[in-house]
């Protein structure tokens, strides 16, 4: 059965009067009649008796109309519990993704400025790679997303640049060049190198190769490994040594140490972009407001990048 077919019937039978009726539903007369013929023939009774002076119920219509009214009220009820549930989720839930590195160093802080300004809300951490996180944006399953903002993005997606991690080598820590304070790509020419697959993060993957062929050299790439835990662990085994954000320093991992890149240019090491996205069109209260705390205190969250 049409819910509309069925308001229709029910606001004949309570005015007795379709011109009535279909003023109270906002409708022509003819299109409120051909609906009640629609719901009888759906039926296979008449519900209307109709003179042309008259409108009564039938007797199956008026055996019919308090169950009509009771399944009215269910679906308006049951539609009204769903629009508040809704409500009350966008007004107490933001859902955020992150890449693993903005995970480690970004997000705690901001989460945490966040909460003391809305105590109330609950926040949905999502960390995932940025070919994951895309999807998800796209999908609505995530509010906004802190990713490596790639050369081609879907137009739906509207993106704020935040800043540029900055790149350090990973060293085992009893490694002859761990007690170095900084260390230029020339230093590592002759090194074996742990890179990230470049399918799931191209950002990381090209650092390394931008960083050697800018010194004129090509990398020893003795390990293709997926995600920056991994590659922590294989620079403490002792299996090569590893370019990565400074912000994996806080993965806490014993046995390695972390050193500054050397550089000769100004913004040379840029090359590990963080951007926050989020769907250009959607509105959105609560990511709105945590997206101006962190225009107003980027210079702090993004210190120790």
């Amino acid at each position: 059965m049409d819910l509309h077919q069925l308001r229709c019937f029910v606001a004949v039978a309570d005015e007795l009067h379709f011109g009535r009726a279909a003023r109270r539903l906002e409708m022509m007369p003819s299109a409120l009649s051909r609906d009640i013929r629609l719901l009888e023939t759906s039926l296979g009774t008449s519900l209307l008796l109709r003179t042309t002076r008259n409108v009564m119920l039938s007797q199956d219509g008026a055996a019919f109309v308090d169950d009509a009214r009771a399944l009215l009220a269910r679906a308006d009820a049951l539609a009204a519990e769903v629009r508040e549930r809704g409500r009350r989720q966008s007004r107490s839930l933001i859902r955020v993704g992150a890449i693993d590195t903005a995970a480690a160093g970004l997000i705690p802080p901001l989460l945490h400025d966040f909460r003391e300004q809305r105590a109330a809300v609950a926040v949905q951490l999502v960390e995932d790679k940025t070919v994951r996180l895309v999807p998800k944006l796209l999908s609505g399953r995530l509010d906004v997303a802190f990713i490596r903002p790639p050369a081609r993005l879907d137009r739906r997606i509207e993106t704020m640049m935040l800043f540029h991690e900055t790149p350090v080598v990973a060293i085992p820590s009893r490694h002859r060049l761990a007690g170095r304070r900084r260390l230029s790509i020339e230093a590592l020419a002759d090194e074996p190198m742990i890179v990230p697959d470049r399918s799931s993060r191209p950002h990381s993957h090209d650092l390394t190769i931008k960083l050697f062929q800018r010194a004129g050299l090509r990398p020893r790439v003795s390990q293709i490994a997926e995600e920056k835990q991994t590659i922590v662990q294989l620079v403490a085994a002792g299996l090569g040594l590893a370019i990565v954000p400074r912000w994996a320093s806080r993965l806490g991992m014993a046995g390695v140490r972390f050193v500054p890149l050397a550089s000769r240019e100004a913004n040379a090491l840029d090359l590990l972009p963080m951007a926050a996205a989020w769907l250009r069109n959607a509105r959105d209260p609560l990511r709105d407001e945590m997206l101006d705390m962190l225009r107003l205190r980027l210079p702090r969250y993004g210190a120790g990048a």
